[in-house]
């Protein structure tokens, strides 16, 4: 592969088509956030059969597979060497540190506690995106997005006894982490796809993550399962992947703040697959906690800045 010329580069291909209305482009976020919203229980179905670290370098040896073939497919060039400290940050939040600190909390935590992790990570991406591009949203986006927050980490919050662990320490260390991989992933997807963002983010990481995982793998017990191999499997496609694909582009399309504010409805959405899938009791405030978090987020959609 070559590198492509700083012209090509300066193309922000990321831009969609004027046809397609901001529906569509919002469309796009939301799809990762449901991507998203199952990756705490698929963690979860997957440590029933992998350890922390297998886990964590197999799913990112497998989605590295997947963009890889992809990239090599379709004859990407490389990316310019101005964007590879920025897929770097990407690769060290979105790729290793979040995937990997949330593993370790959900050793040990619920499913509908981690989800603490994405009721503060909407707004915790809006103020350091606000730093890092300069973007200005309005006061009444920011009292939105704080009240979305609010709620949800008073739902979560009251559901733990409010009690930190260890496992908090893991997900406040992932949730700022997360952060700035999702602002800088968001900042470059105006500049080449979204699924070109993440693909060499995660082709970046292949020299940590291969000898990571075949060591993790002697090292840790492994008991395959129908759960084990579909929770692995999908962490690293869907999760991994395809929902950072639409993710990227949303944030793109409609700018990181008001992208990141979807993302209120995904511990909502999280507890729901862990009813789901897990079996683990839906308290009786989720749906009060959901209609307020709904209101949240079209406020902020709205609102401008």
């Amino acid at each position: 592969m070559r590198a492509q010329s700083s012209a090509t580069a300066a193309v922000p291909i990321a831009v969609p088509a004027p046809s397609r209305g901001r529906g569509f482009r919002t469309l796009q976020a939301a799809l990762g956030v449901v991507a998203f919203s199952l990756t705490f229980p698929a963690t979860a179905w997957g440590l029933e059969g992998f350890g922390p670290w297998s886990l964590v370098a197999v799913r990112s040896v497998l989605a590295a597979v997947i963009a890889g073939g992809c990239l090599l497919a379709l004859r990407v060039p490389l990316p310019a060497r101005r964007h590879w400290a920025g897929l770097a940050v990407v690769a060290a939040g979105v790729v290793l540190g979040f995937p990997m600190l949330t593993t370790l909390a959900l050793q040990t935590s619920t499913t509908a506690h981690a989800a603490v992790v994405v009721g503060l990570l909407p707004l915790t991406t809006a103020l350091l995106s606000s730093l890092r591009t300069g973007s200005r949203p309005s006061r009444t986006f920011w009292a939105a997005a704080l009240a979305g927050a609010a709620a949800v980490v008073a739902f979560t919050v009251q559901q733990s006894g409010g009690a930190l662990t260890t496992a908090d320490l893991y997900l406040f260390g992932a949730l700022l982490i997360c952060a700035a991989g999702y602002t800088e992933g968001g900042r470059l997807a105006g500049a080449m796809p979204g699924w070109q963002v993440i693909g060499w983010a995660l082709v970046l990481c292949l020299p940590l993550t291969v000898p990571v995982a075949a060591v993790a793998l002697t090292a840790e017990p492994v008991h395959i399962t129908a759960h084990s191999v579909t929770g692995l499997l999908w962490v690293a496609a869907g999760s991994q992947f395809l929902g950072l694909i639409v993710w990227y582009r949303g944030m793109a399309s409609i700018g990181v703040p008001k992208a990141s504010q979807l993302q209120l409805a995904q511990p909502l959405l999280t507890l729901f697959w862990s009813v789901f899938l897990l079996g683990e009791h839906l308290p009786w405030a989720a749906p009060v906690t959901a209609l307020a978090v709904l209101v949240c987020i079209a406020v902020t959609q709205r609102a401008r800045g």
